[in-house]
């Protein structure tokens, strides 16, 4: 008898993810998964104990590597606008440049689950959170330098910045071009 597949589960669980991003969780199926990760069912379950708990890997994997993205379009020297700028056009770039249009991984579980699945709306949640924290940091420099007013409330701005990129990511799923985002973006930049 052959040993059994070996297989590395970080690379299961980035497989995984691209899957649930693309289909949503409930159209995935646990066959669609051991199809993309190369395994058999039951290394499948064993490995990860149920679709679900591979689903909260996958979407935890997600948050993570997205807000840490962000951070540092956000977090390095110059113009708080700048950079705030920068962001919002680097995603308006990822999702338009994404062939089969996925969107936000996080916006799409929170339509799909955040009403019934209550652990998954919590990493949702958390996601948004460091979303917006990243962007009140850069709305607070901003501020200190006086490019943003200071008399702006930056948790407020924040939050609508927050609100702004969702409504653009769900947007992208099926602009024909980027000149509607675009426009998004220059009226955010006009309001900071």
């Amino acid at each position: 008898m052959g040993r059994p597949k070996q297989f590395d589960p970080d690379v299961a669980v980035e497989r995984a993810m691209g899957v649930f991003w693309r289909k949503g969780y409930a159209a995935t199926t646990p066959q669609d998964l051991v199809d993309e990760i190369g395994i058999g069912k039951g290394s499948l379950y064993n490995a990860f104990g149920s679709k679900h708990a591979l689903f909260e890997r996958a979407l935890a994997r997600y948050r993570d590597s997205q807000a840490a993205w962000l951070e540092a379009l956000l977090d390095h020297p110059g113009s708080a606008k700048d950079r705030l700028r920068g962001a919002l056009e680097a995603l308006v770039e990822l999702d338009l440049n994404d062939p089969d249009r996925r969107g936000c991984m996080a916006v799409n579980t929170a339509a799909e689950l955040a009403t019934s699945d209550p652990g998954t709306a919590d990493t949702v949640r958390k996601m948004f959170a460091r979303t917006e924290g990243a962007f009140r940091a850069a709305i607070e420099d901003g501020q200190r330098t006086g490019e943003i007013s200071g008399e702006r409330d930056a948790a407020a701005v924040a939050s609508w910045l927050l609100a702004t990129v969702i409504g653009m990511r769900v947007l992208a799923k099926t602009a024909e071009d980027a000149s509607q985002l675009r426009r998004i973006v220059d009226a955010a930049m006009v309001s900071l």
